[in-house]
């Protein structure tokens, strides 16, 4: 017994022995990891500060180019100048320029600004004064200084500016965003690219980078706190405010009327319908579910995208089956290649050392990428150089680097292409087939078809369009075999070269843009009916109408007036006006009413006519502006729960009144833009929206019907409606972003003050009836009526 309690003493000894050298060893390993963390801390601090110094490095870089441009622009103007000034025209014209400006001394400034003005462009058919109230002062309307840029081309008359809400980078791969971009521009397009890499700034801005020298093309980073990655998540709340705020001061450099949303991202998703007067086109260049960097919240994203855009553009043929049941509108518009660009060899082409024919790719090595069938055809050809130019995420170098004849090349500059493609012999696509590569319709097979080569590739659905000229192959023996055959130059020779580069002289990105236009111009749209009722004041209808006319550009607008038996010639002119044909392509009706049967009666004889899923309420004493339609629309549809939505205005009794200044219409157009810029995408909830201008969708109306006609000749029509809206569970709101002029109760100023007391007491007591007591409306700052 005591030789076991020894033994066991011992043991228990050692195991003492050995927990405090355990014991030891963890202090100690404490003290290390303590170490590492202290020095991973300081790496990491200094990482951050190393992304600090670079991106003010890349700053002051993009500043110095600028400075560069502009001092080089300067140059040229100065020598331009010189040579206009030692003209001989110049001198001859001296006493002209002399009386010219004697003449305009002559003149008031006012008097030279409206002659200017009327040179410059057209006014309204009919011109209205602008009541006085119109002149307050506009210190407080929330519009900053247009902030200074490179120099920005003019838009041009109906052709719409494109915001590319990007996918990538304008510097990374040379791709589809890119070309098209370049080729939207070629038409006249003034194209905004719009980066996937923000600049790490809270305070809000854009940096914007020239890229073309007409004016047209420019890449554009917007401040994002942060910078973060589009792919991994959507902007939350704050993140979108900051975008908002950003793009405010963006639309105040580009003065944009109208725009076209070209989107390649759904990370974009909530500033589409920001920019004005906006159509969204959701180009789907890929089956997004086959990227492995794309969250499911980006993913869901993409299928409201494919439901809300009005055209959704795709790629290939398998793309389209794939959306067409979740999108309202498909077009096809498939890659293209820059046939210039690769068509000719250039000075130097690559040779290899030994003399090898050159079995060639380029492009992306990433997981699509058979490298298994590489490894095939390198096998299958060791005489032969197989060749693959691009960036390599897969590592195919290190699982190919036992084939002594495969050499991988890493990244290449776009440009520099040409000299690697004109030395292959064949041109390969070897992809796996996947989900991800049958959406594919692959750019580069368009460029090795225009340096006429031959192309081997894996039978995926869009090598059908290229009609034999692409030889394809099921399988890997299959492929080898094709490869086998092309580089032996079986079926070569002049005249398949001949086919190959007069087929992609058919493809190029030119042919692209113009599809692309011509898919946008065939876009339906859903109808909007606006119910215009009109009581007497002719030259404020023509001026209502001739506004909707010069200011929707919206085919699919239907204007309905409603006429409350007006006696000072409002019949006969409107009469006139249904049967002469809309330039705009508007849809024009007219009802008569044989008496005046008031507000509410009378619009909802209008709205009992209109055949369009929004319903807007437009009085006949209003003036809208550009982009008005869409603008509003677009709230309808950024939010399901809203139910009636309304703008911003000079004259209304509640907050939806701003503080804005202008002197006649054509300036009203300008200050109107310039406030509805600064505030892309912005609204907020009111208690009432003034039915002077109030959007709807027709299920809105279908619930809660039509106006309550108790209501009369006027007032309190509105406060009841919207108390009926909000009773049934739908929001009211004002669109920042839609600015309408009004005069303000005209056909209720030739009414005697004592009636129009009695009648607003008499329909107060109606309201209050059903609601309660009468809440009085507010300004903004919370002044009441």
């Amino acid at each position: 017994m005591r030789v076991e309690f020894e033994q066991l003493a011992a043991e228990v000894a050692a195991l003492r022995e050995r927990l405090e050298t355990a014991h030891t060893g963890l202090e100690a390993a404490g003290r290390e990891l303590g170490a590492l963390r202290r020095e991973a801390a300081e790496a990491h601090a200094l990482a951050a500060r190393a992304r600090e110094l670079q991106q003010r490095l890349d700053d002051k870089v993009f500043e110095l180019e600028m400075l560069q441009r502009e001092a080089a622009r300067l140059r040229q103007d100065s020598g331009m100048l010189a040579t206009v000034l030692a003209s001989r025209s110049w001198r001859l014209t001296r006493p002209l320029r002399a009386l010219g400006r004697l003449l305009r001394g002559e003149w008031k400034g006012e008097d030279s600004v409206r002659l200017r003005r009327a040179l410059g462009r057209a006014r309204p058919a009919a011109a209205i004064p602008v009541p006085a109230s119109a002149g307050r002062d506009a210190s407080d309307a929330g519009v900053a200084a247009p902030p200074v840029g490179p120099p920005l081309a003019a838009a041009l008359p109906g052709v719409a500016d494109v915001f590319v809400w990007s996918v990538i980078d304008w510097h990374f791969r040379i791709q589809r965003p890119q070309h098209l971009a370049r080729a939207l521009a070629g038409r006249g397009h003034r194209v905004f690219y719009v980066s996937n890499n923000f600049i790490d700034s809270a305070e809000p801005g854009f940096r914007v980078e020239p890229l073309d020298d007409a004016g047209r093309l420019f890449q554009v980073q917007l401040h994002l706190a942060g910078a973060p990655a589009i792919y991994h998540a959507l902007p939350d709340g704050e993140q979108l405010r900051a975008l908002h705020a950003s793009l405010a001061r963006l639309l105040a450099w580009t003065a944009t009327r109208a725009s076209l949303s070209l989107v390649q991202h759904p990370y974009w998703s909530s500033l589409l319908r920001s920019v004005p007067n906006a159509r969204v086109v959701y180009d789907c260049m890929d089956h997004h579910a086959g990227f492995d960097n794309n969250a499911p919240q980006v993913l869901r994203a993409e299928r409201a995208l494919l439901a809300d855009a009005e055209l959704v553009v795709v790629t290939s043929a398998w793309l389209r089956d794939e959306v067409a049941p979740a999108a309202r509108s498909v077009a096809l518009v498939r890659n293209a290649g820059e046939f210039d660009a690769f068509r000719e060899p250039p000075a130097q082409v690559f040779r290899d050392e030994r003399g090898r024919r050159v079995i060639g790719y380029y492009g992306a090595i990433a997981e699509w990428f058979d490298v298994g069938l590489v490894r095939a055809v390198a096998q299958a050809e060791p005489d032969a150089l197989v060749l693959l130019v691009g960036n390599d995420t897969v590592d195919a170098a290190g699982q190919l680097a036992d084939l002594p004849n495969v050499r991988c090349t890493g990244e290449v500059p776009y440009a520099g292409l040409p000299y690697w493609l004109h030395g292959f012999d064949v041109a390969l696509l070897p992809f796996k087939v996947l989900p991800l590569t049958q959406a594919t319709n692959p750019v580069k097979v368009y460029e090795y078809l225009a340096a006429g080569k031959p192309v081997v590739a894996v039978d995926l659905p869009e090598m059908a369009q290229f009609g034999g000229l692409v030889r394809t192959a099921s399988d890997a023996a299959g492929f080898v075999r094709e490869v086998s055959a092309a580089l032996a130059g079986q079926g070569g020779g002049a005249d398949a070269v001949a086919r190959r580069q007069a087929f992609a002289a058919g493809q190029t990105w030119a042919h692209r843009a113009v599809e692309l236009d011509q898919a946008i111009a065939a876009i339906v749209e859903p109808v909007v009916s606006v119910v215009v009722l009109a009581y007497n004041n002719l030259p404020l209808t023509q001026a209502c109408l001739s506004s909707i006319e010069a200011h929707s550009d919206y085919p699919a607008l239907e204007v309905i007036v409603v006429d409350n038996a007006s006696t000072d010639g409002s019949p006969e002119w409107l009469r006139s006006w249904a049967a002469e044909p809309s330039a705009a392509g508007h849809r024009r009706r007219l009802v008569l009413n044989e008496a005046n049967l008031g507000f509410a009666a009378g619009n909802n004889v209008g709205l009992a006519a209109a055949t369009g899923e929004v319903l807007v309420m437009l009085n006949n004493d209003t003036c809208v502006t550009p982009g008005w339609v869409r603008t509003l629309c677009a709230h309808l549809r950024r939010d399901p729960a809203l139910g009636l939505v309304g703008p911003v205005t000079n004259n209304i009794g509640n907050e939806a009144r701003i503080q804005i200044a202008y002197r006649d219409m054509d300036e009203m157009v300008e200050r109107a833009g310039e406030y509805t810029r600064a505030h892309p995408g912005q609204s907020f909830r009111i208690r009432t929206a003034a039915f002077f201008c109030v959007a709807m969708r027709r299920s809105t109306y279908e619930q809660v019907g039509g106006l309550d006609e108790a209501f009369g000749v006027g007032f309190f029509e509105d406060d009841d409606y919207c108390r009926r809206a909000d009773a049934a569970g739908l929001g009211v709101a004002c669109a920042e972003d839609v600015f309408v002029h009004h005069y303000l109760s005209a056909s209720f100023d030739a009414m005697a003050a004592e009636r129009k007391r009695e009648l607003f007491e008499r329909n107060k007591a109606i309201f209050e009836a059903k609601w309660g007591p009468w809440e009085p409306h507010v300004y903004r700052g919370g002044s009441t009526r």
